[in-house]
């Protein structure tokens, strides 16, 4: 079998030059994760799953064909994520349907059988598109995994994300007598052991271990009817995302302790990422004040008429969002306009996604108002005139005929006189004041809206606008090798800046130095890391005694990685198949190991062993130290 003839078996034909330009074989292929997938352009969420599906199948088929013995003698070629359990930290989302022991009552069983089946499967479809896994089915109920086994930065938005799209998509299902039905949910987050098979045949199940699904289980059985309810645990991952109601300390069944619990009134509509995440006071920026200045240089050369794009890149959690917030912040007595543009992981396949979201937060629209009311906030938000409006509206769907008449285009003439239009309008703007454009989380954006600002490129030259992009490194678009683009790339900080943060997050209260050292050297430079580690000291009220502690034993060993950091950390592993495991058996070792003692206790081979350890590097998880045999890595 070839690549082309497998992708044609699953109907993905479409991606076959795409694995033709990138050399992917059928050795290869076992071996691509989520992130490879996209990278060579498999955009869709929906077929990056439905082809890491295919893969893992093949995988097993490749593992049934090898004998046991040379199975037994062989290096593994990745790690086997199904059958090994593991220590993960979780959030389980369990979803009940409303009422069924009453519907079991009056209605005949194979009529039941059919609503039960429709509401799992609008269920699992539900999941499918957040990455969350679908564990079990018990009757009327469902339980979800969000964080294995694929582990994302954002598990806990993703499984609220999800249930209030089950609520809502449970509420569109009728029984065949007409009669609604509805879901309640709830979520939990927290430390789990998962992964042990149980069971066998069609009864066989990803069994997980720990208090978290039970308090998920509890906590829906205080939902209302299309209600979400959400643990403490949970709530304090979610960031301002969410509108939220207090439900008070809840005695939940089994659960010694009495649970906090808070209702989903909804989403909410914040600016951006960053300022979701920072529902508390925000620490002021240290150690970019070179990058900071670069930047308003540039917003000087915008200001006089000398359009710029500002590409400020690195990892998650090194300061690019504070580092734009900065730049908000120095500008923000000076005359101008600020366009706020959020990329979504959500909706890397809607077009024009950000666009029409900034549109509708900037303009005031909201669900309540009527169409004809949208339509005016539009057109007092737009500066080019009324000519592009009918574009513009319909757009983001709105009903514009009546006012305006129809279009009477092609789609791609549609397609492409909205672009034209958003140009134009960005340049109208322009006219009238300066303007920073943001646009954040680049790595994410939609194909439409990066055409739309390669478009505005040429016509931003002459004009006063800082077009201002974040991204991580997998964003690798040029602009066309535009003469106004500047690349700036965000290391680690060193200890003086580092120091000065952690000063800033304590009040100015100084830290032994024995224990500054100590968090120094764990968070490897990041802001976030410094940030997260530092507040977990303060919140849990144990900052002298740790520091004591500290002075006592010289270790900090007994911190955990605070929750806000976990996901994070194991997406980043997780994107590392088949590697991961050598970094587990390091991490077993500690957090400083020899190549001698690693290759000691690890099955791999000297090139295989080295190969992983490359890979582990270029991610920037560990850090090595002369080269093995006589290596040693942090």
């Amino acid at each position: 079998m070839q690549i082309p003839d497998w992708l044609e078996k699953l109907g993905l034909g479409q991606y076959a030059r795409h694995f033709a330009e990138n050399d992917v074989d059928l050795e290869i292929l076992r071996d691509l994760t989520d992130q490879d997938l996209e990278k060579i352009g498999v955009t869709s969420l929906g077929h990056r799953r439905k082809l890491l599906r295919a893969i893992a199948e093949l995988r097993e088929e490749v593992e049934r064909s090898v004998p046991p013995a040379a199975a037994a003698a062989a290096a593994p070629i990745w790690p086997d994520q199904v059958d090994s359990a593991e220590r993960r930290h979780v959030t389980v989302m369990f979803a009940d349907l409303v009422g069924s022991t009453a519907l079991s009552a009056r209605m005949d069983p194979e009529d039941l059988r059919e609503v039960i089946s429709a509401y799992q499967k609008c269920v699992a479809a539900t999941v499918n598109p957040f990455d969350g896994f679908v564990a079990k089915y018990m009757g009327d109920g469902v339980l979800c995994y969000f964080g294995w086994p694929r582990a994302h930065e954002d598990d806990a938005e993703r499984a609220v994300r999800t249930a209030l799209a089950v609520a809502k998509a449970v509420a569109a299902l009728k029984t065949p007598g007409g009669e609604p039905l509805a879901a309640r949910v709830g979520i939990a987050t927290g430390l789990v052991v998962v992964g042990d098979l149980v069971g066998e045949g069609a009864a066989q199940e990803e069994a997980v271990v720990g208090e978290t699904p039970n308090i998920a289980a509890r906590l829906q059985g205080l939902a209302s009817p299309g209600q979400v309810v959400v643990a403490e645990t949970t709530r304090q991952l979610l960031g301002d995302n969410f509108e939220l109601a207090d439900l008070g300390r809840q005695h939940l069944k089994g659960i010694p302790d009495p649970t906090s619990a808070f209702a989903v009134l909804g989403e909410r509509a914040v600016e951006s990422r960053f300022e979701a995440r920072a529902s508390d006071a925000v620490s002021g920026m240290v150690g970019r004040d070179h990058e900071l200045a670069l930047i308003l240089e540039r917003w000087s050369q915008a200001k006089a008429g000398e359009g710029q794009l500002m590409l400020v890149s690195g990892e998650a959690g090194i300061g690019k969002s504070r580092l734009s917030r900065s730049v908000v912040d120095s500008i923000a007595r000076e005359s101008h306009l600020r366009i706020k543009y959020q990329c979504s992981p959500y909706y890397t396949d809607t077009p024009l996604f950000p666009v029409i979201r900034h549109l509708i937060l900037s303009a005031g629209i909201t669900p309540e108002d009527s169409n004809d009311d949208k339509l005016d906030k539009l057109e007092a938000t737009l500066v080019n005139g009324k000519s592009d409006v009918a574009l513009i509206a319909t757009m983001i769907g709105l009903q514009c005929e009546t006012r305006y008449g129809q279009l009477n285009l092609t789609p791609q003439q549609q397609r492409a006189r909205t672009l034209q239009a958003l140009v134009a309008e960005l340049i109208a703007q322009s006219r009238e004041k300066s303007v920073l454009f943001v646009l954040e989380d680049a790595h994410w954006i939609d194909p439409t809206t990066l055409e739309f600002i390669d478009l505005s490129l040429d016509q931003v030259v002459g004009s006063r606008v800082l077009i201002l992009v974040t991204a991580r490194p997998t964003f690798q678009h040029g602009f066309g090798g535009h003469p106004i683009v500047t690349r700036l790339t965000l290391n680690r900080l060193g200890r003086e800046p580092i120091t000065a943060l952690v000063g800033d997050l304590t009040g100015g209260k100084p830290l032994p130095a024995a224990l500054l050292d100590e968090i120094v050297a764990k968070t490897d430079g990041m802001p976030l890391f410094v940030e997260e580690l530092t507040k977990m000291l303060l919140e849990s009220g144990e900052l002298k005694e740790t520091a004591v502690a500290y002075e006592l034993t010289g270790e900090l060993s007994h911190l955990d990685i605070p929750a806000s950091l976990n996901a994070s950390l194991m997406a980043r592993l997780d994107r590392l198949q088949p590697v991961k495991e050598v970094a587990q058996t390091a991490a077993c070792i500690g957090r400083e190991f020899h190549y001698s003692l690693l290759k000691a206790v690890s099955p791999l081979d000297d090139a295989g062993l080295q190969s992983a350890l490359e890979r582990l590097i270029s991610a920037e998880l560990i850090f090595a130290r002369g080269r093995p045999p006589e290596a040693r890595y942090v």
